[in-house]
């Protein structure tokens, strides 16, 4: 069900200190490997949105032990996975990817859907690798049945991963349980296509050394990742970064100054690159001992900018660029053509909806400011089209989102922390 939502306009500069959770990719991450483990794990400060209780009630399904603790962390134990067992995937990426290769060494028949919009996204390169690698796959994009065999053979296999980063992290993630590990080549079938999002593969890399996994990325393109066991640990999660754009955009856009707490000194999430974005665009950025601090110039610039290391940042920086004072260009991110809709032709729908100037172009877009107006803002059932209304909505009256619940997907209360940020009556 949508949920239209007006979105409030600042009656000032921002100032606000605006507290973050967790990090969606780290957390599902952190779920799958808990789930492949030795041993317990606790994953503390988890992010509980929709995306991550999708993946710990499919890792229930499958009979793995996942428990809420009294501090709102989950304890993780590993069991033998086994179906009949019928997994929801939401609109989530990191479910359908991650989730299948791990799901294919339980025993037993697992189907795997997902929200409407879900059956359109990108499959078949993930599937068809693990029939490749001895896993038994009826079907090629959800729904899909998997008949699990209590394990799989693994070994080598060449892919093409232009389309999405997950398909070589959630091969890379399950692959230390396969007899033979797992290696996994890049090899596009338009020559010289490059795997988009590269630093969310050095998130899965980092992480699967965190838990003693050996894993060889020495050669470009190239991932291999050691039969052996998975070891059971603390994880912590970091704030995600990625969520935290929105709140840093609304200082930017309105003059303001936005404090993130928590933000690391080190990350391999790609929303870490938010900093330099900023700035480009006129920000003053600092790391603090209080978090990370925005200021917001008198106007922003606009950026010619390619994103296809953190093209999750492509629409809060579209957002940015319909607002900024010259024209923006953002290239490098013709996959996110099929994320959660196709976001290059959702953002030139919507910024021309409301009077702006965007344009598609192969592998990105231009956007050209111009005064704009209020009107509904699509949302396209995708949780950052609809932060990208709230962030124009700002200093544009009379914009509303067609479906706000969308956030829910990543932020779980996404209204109540931007009423909070500005002070509204009934923030909570």
């Amino acid at each position: 069900m949508t949920q239209q939502w007006s979105a409030p306009t600042a009656d000032g500069p921002v100032h606000a200190t605006v507290p973050v959770p967790g990090s969606k990719s780290i957390t599902n991450r952190t779920l799958v490997l808990a789930a492949l483990a030795d041993r317990a794990s606790t994953v503390h400060a988890p992010l509980r949105s929709r995306d991550t209780t999708l993946m710990v009630a499919a890792l229930r399904s499958l009979g793995v032990g996942v428990v809420d603790g009294p501090d709102g962390s989950w304890q993780v134990t590993p069991g033998a996975m086994r179906g009949p067992a019928e997994i929801d995937c939401g609109l989530a990426g990191t479910v359908m990817r991650f989730l299948p290769p791990a799901a294919a060494l339980a025993v037993g028949e697992i189907t795997f859907d997902g929200d409407p919009h879900a059956r359109n996204r990108p499959m078949t390169t993930i599937l068809s690798a693990l029939r490749a690698l001895g896993a038994d796959v009826a079907g090629d994009a959800l729904p899909f049945t998997l008949h699990g065999k209590g394990g799989v053979p693994g070994g080598e296999v060449t892919i093409d991963a232009s389309a999405s980063s997950q398909f070589v992290s959630g091969l890379l993630l399950s692959g230390a349980r396969y007899e033979g590990g797992v290696t996994v080549r890049h090899r596009a079938d338009v020559p010289g296509k490059p795997v988009p999002s590269l630093p969310h593969i050095g998130m899965t890399v980092t992480m699967l050394r965190q838990a003693g996994v050996v894993v060889d990325d020495s050669t470009p393109d190239v991932w291999r990742v050691e039969p052996g066991p998975v070891r059971g640990r603390d994880w912590h999660v970091e704030p995600d970064l990625s969520n935290a754009t929105p709140f840093l955009a609304a200082a930017a856009v309105t003059g303001g100054e936005v404090t993130i707490p928590g933000w690391p000194a080190e990350t391999t999430q790609p929303g870490g690159a938010v900093r330099e974005l900023f700035e480009r665009m006129g920000c003053a950025v600092e790391l603090t001992d209080a978090g990370l601090v925005l200021r917001g110039p008198d106007r922003l610039t606009g950026i010619d900018v390619d994103l296809r290391d953190e093209s999750e940042l492509t629409p809060t920086v579209a957002a940015l660029a319909a607002l900024a004072d010259g024209p923006s260009r953002i290239r490098g991110v013709a996959h996110i053509r099929g994320h959660e809709t196709d976001r290059l032709a959702a953002l030139v729908t919507e910024i021309n909806r409301v009077g702006g100037a965007a344009e598609e172009t192969e592998d990105g877009l231009v956007i050209t400011p111009r005064p704009l107006h209020g009107g509904v803002w699509q949302a396209y059932a995708d949780h950052r089209m609809a932060t990208a209304g709230a962030i124009i909505g700002l200093v544009v009256g009379g914009v509303s989102v067609d479906d706000i619940g969308s956030t829910t997907k990543t932020i779980p209360d996404f209204p109540g922390m931007w009423a909070s940020m500005l002070s509204l009556p009934g923030a909570r």
